[in-house]
């Protein structure tokens, strides 16, 4: 039984119904608009906007999570249709179903291993980059649509950018948000009186009147050829949905469970899929909406879901006037708030190679395709991590006045001694980076040191490479008359030591402390 409804109670219904009709006037025309950005007619965003919501609230853990059509997963669901859809003879609806339904299985099946963690694979500076590469191709593919092709349509589209715009200055932030559908149903009065259709603007044409069809017919020889984009697509969903999720719940104290957010959000899709939907996702906009608007619990989505089916199930003939160039600028408008020229600075400012990766990423995306995209930015990425693990920081040590602490001596006023070097390296040594570290800490030497301590205290793992290039720094040491030392090894890494030869090849000793073994060794000294 699901949570919300365990704990319903008379507070909440006034809360969640309040949410769910202002989400309603929101997702009405976003979902149609959402729809013409993957290249389906108007009325399957409204499919994906019912019964996935109702899929979500029975085990999605997100008491403000909205689920349905997204502007990225819409472009990313628009390039992988249009590159099958000529050679396949399927409709673009019926390739978008097949879509869903793998996102779903995928999501399903991450959710049965336990592999929410993989959404911390893609950094910051990669999503970011990402995003605004969707959100410019977004707003190019809608600028021809915005403008139209006759006076009126430009005034039109124009228009309601400048109008939409001015609500955000203007209009708080709830009000602010529900901005779109009020400006579009003042688009479509505009239409419908002033008979805009003769003067060359495009509308939204008939709608279907109806509940979604329920139904699928598997096509399994497309899978292998859809199955690239839906594992992207389902990484992008869950990771949207779970990062939005995560900030409404800090919000009110609560916490989001990675499981249940996996299978909400795979059934969702699921569900879409034999509703004649594509896939979905949890926006975060619209989600704030929804938490802002009262949402006390998964009702409110469950409301909105009712909503929209009631809206379909009414005559929608009114649908029909809705202007298309006025649409069009609903869309860039909203895409637009996905570009974090903000975090970009802040990358920037803390680290400049952050920021290229964040750059890289976004032109590849823009010049290459999303999948491509992602890709550079993934390997970029995992590169400059590699990078910098390969040369990680190592600080010389003094002891402090207090006799106990031990710090940098380019940071810090220490007392030192000309036979002891003190070393703390501060990065796990792997493969990538023990020969390199052996090296540096070798031409670190001067002919007076006769005692080298390497501080342990910030290595967390020592693999077997790393082991190995220990055990030739230890060799090459003895030969210069130098004796290697190890002091505050963590008791994990301790283990696995103690099960090779290091120990026992040592010429030094292993400490508890750096403070131990700078008094033993300098005690040593004094009695020679």
């Amino acid at each position: 039984m699901p949570n919300w409804w365990r704990h319903y109670h008379r507070d909440m219904l006034g809360g969640d119904l309040g949410a769910g009709v202002v989400v309603a006037l929101m997702l009405l025309p976003q979902g149609m608009a959402y729809a013409l950005v993957a290249g389906l007619p108007a009325v399957v965003g409204l499919y994906a906007s019912i019964l996935p919501a109702l899929a979500y609230a029975l085990v999605g853990s997100s008491a403000s999570l909205s689920v349905g059509p997204m502007a990225l997963t819409s472009l990313m669901t628009a390039q992988a249709v249009a590159e099958l859809a000529p050679v396949t003879g399927l409709t673009a609806v019926e390739l978008a179903a097949q879509l869903a339904l793998l996102c779903g299985a995928v999501l399903l099946l991450c959710a049965v291993l336990r592999l929410g963690f993989l959404c911390a694979l893609l950094s910051r500076p990669v999503l970011g980059g990402f995003t605004g590469g969707v959100a410019l191709l977004v707003v190019t593919g809608q600028v021809e649509t915005l403008l139209g092709s006759t006076a009126s349509s430009t005034a039109l589209g124009v228009g309601t950018l400048l109008a939409l715009y001015g609500a955000r200055l203007c209009l708080p932030p709830r009000w602010g948000r529900l901005a779109p559908a009020l400006v579009l149903a003042l688009a479509t009065c505009l239409v419908a009186w002033g008979n805009l259709q003769q003067s060359g603007v495009q509308v939204l044409g008939a709608i279907p009147a109806g509940l979604p069809p329920l139904g699928l017919s598997l096509q399994p020889s497309l899978w292998p050829e859809l199955l690239p984009s839906a594992l992207l697509l389902a990484f992008v969903i869950f990771v949207s949905g779970h990062s939005s999720a995560m900030v409404l719940a800090q919000r009110r104290g609560e916490r989001v469970d990675d499981g249940r957010e996996l299978l909400g959000q795979g059934l969702a899709n699921l569900v879409s899929a034999v509703s004649s939907g594509f896939p979905v996702a949890g926006g975060l906009s619209r989600s704030a909406l929804n938490h802002v608007a009262g949402a006390r619990s998964q009702l409110a989505g469950v409301i909105t879901a009712l909503l929209l089916g009631l809206a379909l199930l009414l005559p929608t003939g009114w649908l029909s006037l809705l202007p298309l160039p006025a649409l069009a600028a609903t869309i860039i408008f909203a895409v637009l708030g996905m570009l974090d020229l903000n975090g970009l600075r802040q990358a920037w400012r803390y680290d400049p190679r952050d920021a290229g990766v964040w750059l890289a990423t976004l032109l590849s995306v823009v010049t290459l395709g999303v999948e491509e995209g992602v890709l550079v930015g993934v390997l970029l990425s995992l590169a400059g991590h590699l990078a910098r693990s390969s040369r990680p920081h190592i600080a010389v040590l003094g002891r402090m006045a207090d006799g106990e602490s031990f710090r940098n001596v380019r940071r810090h006023v220490v007392e030192t001694r000309e036979h002891l070097l003190l070393l703390r390296i501060d990065a796990s040594l792997f493969f990538g980076n023990a020969t390199a570290i052996a090296g540096r800490v070798d031409a670190m030497l001067t002919p007076a040191v006769r005692e080298l301590v390497l501080d342990m205290s910030a290595v967390n793992g020592v693999d077997f490479s790393a082991l190995f290039a220990l055990g030739e720094l230890n060799a090459t040491l003895a030969r210069r008359g130098v004796r290697l030392h190890l002091a505050a090894v963590k008791g994990p890494i301790l283990d696995r030591l103690c099960r090779s030869s290091l120990l026992d090849e040592l010429d030094g000793q292993l400490f508890a402390t750096t403070a131990e073994a700078y008094r033993c060794l300098c005690s040593a000294e004094l009695a020679e």
